[in-house]
C-alpha cells in the first residue's frame, strides 16, 4: 500500500497544495540536466515521501541518498543537496566538497535550502570556500498534508525554541504556511489566537496580507471561515496524559512518523524475518484504520473482533454450497479487507502487551489523580520512587510536567529535593535539561496558588461515567479527562473568545480576536454560530466551510480525534482541519528539552 495519503476526501482541496510542492521540485529537478544524486537531509526525508513516489524520482534520471557526515559515493557528476537550514548540515556539505577536491573530482554542486536560505548558513559556505562552486536556490516546502484532514509545518523543535532559545524564526515560517493557504483557499476573515507565540503569528500574518495581499474578490466566499491558533504552552496537561485512542497509543508506543510506524517484522507476523524492521502505513487510505483510529482502544478490541467473527461467520455459510454467484462476490469483497484486518489485529495485540501491565494501568491513575490535582503527597511520592527505580528519565519528566503544570510549581523544598535526586539518579550531565524546562515554564518552584481546580470545573474537563463506546464528550479519548485546548476550540467555534474571556485570562499568554479588512463591515461573516448551519457556512459548492485550528508546538493524536469527534457532531455547521508545527506525544515532546552537558 502506497505510504502516500489519499486526499480525494478531504474537506479543503490539499492535493492540489501537494501536487504545487511536487512540481516545484520536479521543476528543480528538470532544470539540472542529466544523471544526478539528490542527497537529502534525513529530517526531510519523510516530508518528501509523501508528497513525491521515489519512482517518480528516478524517471527525472535522480540516485537517492541521505545527507550525513560520509562522503557521498556516486558516478555522477551533479549533486543536488535538499537540506533545512541547519549548520551542523552545512558542515557535512562542505566535508563532501573538500573531500572530492582532495580526490580530484570535478562534480557540480547545488544547494537548495528548504523551505528558503539562511545568511548563516551561506556564511559557513564561504568561510569554507565552496560558496563559489555551488548553485544555490530554495525549495519552499512550507506545509505537508499528513492526511485528509491534517496538514504538517514540519518544524519539530518550535516549541523549545521558543520557549528556551527565545528564537522566533518558526513563527514566520507558520505565519508564510497559512499565507500560502490563503492564496488557494482565499483571505481567512476570521482569526483567534491564544497565547504569546499565537498572537505573534497572527501579527505576522497580518502584515504579510499588507505587503502580498490575497485579492478577495478573487474568491467569492472564503473556504477557510477562521483561523484558531493555540499555542502548546496554554495546555500542556494534555500532551503528557497517556493518549488513549488507538492511533494515540501507537504514537505512544511504536513512535508514528509521517503517517507510519517502524515495527520489528516479527509483530507483524512476519516470522522468517527475525529482527528485520519493516513500514506500516497508518493513514486514512487504509479503510479500516480510518474507521477505528478515533476510537477509544478499549473498544478497537471489540470492533475488530466482531468483524473477525461475521468474517468467520460467511466463511461457514459459503461451504455450504449453496451460494449464489452474487454472494460470492461480496464474500471475496470482504476477503479483500483481510490484509488490513490482519495488520490491525496484531497491532492491537501488540499494543494489550502494554495497555495490560500493572505499571501502565498505576501510571493511568496518577495522571488521574495529577489532573485531579488533590492528593499532592501521593503524587509527590510516586515521582520520587520513579527516580529511585530510575525508570526512563523521560517518563518521569512527563509526569514531573503534568505535576508542576497542575500545581502552578512545587513548594521550594519539594522542588530543590526532586531537582537533586533527579540529578544523582540520572547524571550531573541533564542540568542543562532541568534549566531548559525551568526556563520554558514547565518546572518550576510555587509562587502562587493553581487556579487548574478553577480552570477545570469551569470547562468541564473532568467528566465522570464517560462511556467509551458510544461517547457524548470529548473526553472518551483519555477515558475521563476533555483536552483542555480542545474544550477551547469548542468554546472559539460556538461563540468566540468573549464568552470564556475570564477563563483565558488565567491560561498562559495574551489572546486576540481580529476580523481581517475587507470582512470587517459584512454581517454574514460574524461570530460561527456552529450550532444551525446556515446559508454563511457553505462554500459556493454546498460543501461546508472549513475552520483552521493550528496547534503552535505540536498536538497530539488524541486531539485530532478530539476533534474529528467534535467535526461529526449533529449541528456542527464546519468541518475542522488541523494544522500543526509537528505530531507530538508527551515523550516526544519532553525528549525536545532532554539536553546533555558536555
Amino acid at each position: 500500500m502506497a505510504q502516500i495519503p489519499n486526499l480525494d476526501n478531504a474537506p479543503v482541496n490539499l492535493s492540489s497544495i501537494r501536487e504545487q510542492s511536487q512540481k516545484e521540485l520536479i521543476t528543480i529537478l528538470k532544470n539540472i540536466r542529466g544523471k544526478k544524486c539528490l542527497v537529502v537531509d534525513p529530517k526531510l526525508g519523510g516530508s518528501l515521501s509523501l508528497i513525491v513516489q521515489t519512482s517518480l524520482l528516478k524517471e527525472n534520471g535522480v540516485e537517492l541518498q541521505h545527507l550525513t557526515a560520509e562522503p557521498i559515493q556516486t558516478e555522477c557528476t551533479k549533486v543536488v543537496y535538499l537540506a533545512r537550514t541547519q549548520l551542523d548540515l552545512m558542515k557535512f556539505i562542505c566535508s563532501h566538497v573538500h573531500n572530492d577536491i582532495s580526490k580530484g573530482l570535478q562534480r557540480e554542486y547545488f544547494v537548495y535550502f528548504v523551505p528558503r536560505r539562511a545568511v548563516a548558513c551561506e556564511k559557513i559556505l564561504e568561510e569554507e570556500k565552496v560558496h563559489h562552486l555551488m548553485t544555490i536556490g530554495e525549495y519552499p516546502l512550507y506545509v505537508v498534508p499528513l492526511d485528509e484532514d491534517v496538514l504538517s509545518f514540519e518544524l519539530d523543535l518550535a516549541s523549545k525554541e521558543y520557549a528556551v532559545d527565545g528564537d522566533t524564526s518558526a513563527l514566520w515560517h507558520i505565519a508564510k504556511a497559512i499565507h500560502k493557504l490563503e492564496f488557494s483557499f482565499g483571505l481567512i476573515p476570521n482569526v483567534r489566537a491564544k497565547g504569546k507565540a499565537s498572537v505573534c503569528v497572527a501579527e505576522i500574518l497580518n502584515r504579510m496580507q499588507a505587503e502580498e495581499p490575497v485579492n478577495i474578490s478573487d474568491v467569492a466566499i472564503p473556504e477557510i471561515n477562521t483561523l484558531i491558533l493555540l499555542d502548546r504552552e496554554v495546555d500542556m496537561v494534555t500532551p503528557m496524559c497517556s493518549q488513549l485512542t488507538y492511533e494515540g497509543l501507537l504514537d505512544e508506543f511504536l513512535h508514528v512518523s509521517n503517517g507510519a510506524a517502524e515495527l520489528d517484522a516479527s509483530i507483524m507476523g512476519v516470522q522468517q524475518q527475525e529482527g528485520k524492521k519493516m513500514k506500516v502505513p497508518l493513514n486514512s487510505s487504509d479503510k479500516l484504520f480510518k474507521e477505528i483510529r478515533d476510537l477509544n482502544f478499549e473498544v478497537v478490541v471489540q470492533v475488530l473482533r466482531q468483524k473477525a467473527t461475521s468474517m468467520k461467520q460467511d466463511y461457514t455459510e459459503i461451504s455450504s454450497m449453496t451460494q449464489t454467484v452474487s454472494e460470492l462476490k461480496d464474500f471475496v469483497k470482504k476477503l479483500n479487507s483481510l490484509p488490513e484486518m490482519t495488520r490491525h489485529i496484531n497491532l492491537a495485540q501488540y499494543l494489550s502487551t502494554f495497555t495490560s501491565k500493572p505499571s501502565f494501568l498505576g501510571r493511568l491513575d496518577m495522571e488521574h489523580t495529577l489532573v485531579e490535582a488533590q492528593s499532592y503527597d501521593i503524587c509527590f511520592e510516586y515521582i520520587e520512587e520513579m527516580i529511585h527505580k530510575q525508570e526512563p528519565l523521560v517518563n518521569v519528566l512527563r509526569l514531573l510536567i503534568l505535576f508542576s503544570v497542575t500545581n502552578a510549581g512545587l513548594p521550594k523544598k519539594n522542588f530543590d529535593y526532586l531537582r537533586r535526586e533527579i540529578l544523582h539518579s540520572y547524571g550531573f550531565e541533564h542540568m542543562a535539561t532541568l534549566n531548559n524546562l525551568e526556563k520554558a515554564g514547565l518546572l518550576r518552584k510555587q509562587e502562587s496558588k493553581s487556579n487548574w481546580l478553577t480552570i477545570k470545573r469551569a470547562l468541564q474537563l473532568v467528566v465522570d461515567d464517560t462511556d467509551t463506546a458510544n461517547p457524548n464528550d470529548i473526553s472518551y479519548v483519555f477515558s475521563g479527562y476533555a483536552p483542555l485546548s480542545i474544550r477551547l476550540v469548542q468554546h472559539a467555534v460556538r461563540s468566540g473568545w468573549r464568552p470564556v474571556e475570564e477563563i483565558l485570562k488565567l491560561l498562559p499568554g495574551p489572546h486576540s480576536e481580529t476580523k481581517r479588512s475587507g470582512f470587517a463591515s459584512s454581517p454574514s461573516y460574524d461570530a460561527l454560530t456552529g450550532t444551525i448551519p446556515h446559508m454563511d457556512n457553505k462554500v459556493g459548492d454546498g460543501r461546508r466551510s472549513q475552520v483552521l485550528v493550528v496547534f503552535i508546538g505540536g498536538v497530539t493524536f488524541a486531539e485530532i480525534s478530539a476533534l474529528r469527534y467534535l467535526s461529526a457532531q449533529e449541528g456542527m455547521a464546519y468541518d475542522l482541519v488541523v494544522g500543526t508545527t509537528k505530531i507530538v506525544s508527551g515523550s516526544t515532546l519532553t525528549e525536545t528539552f532532554i539536553e546533555k552537558l558536555g
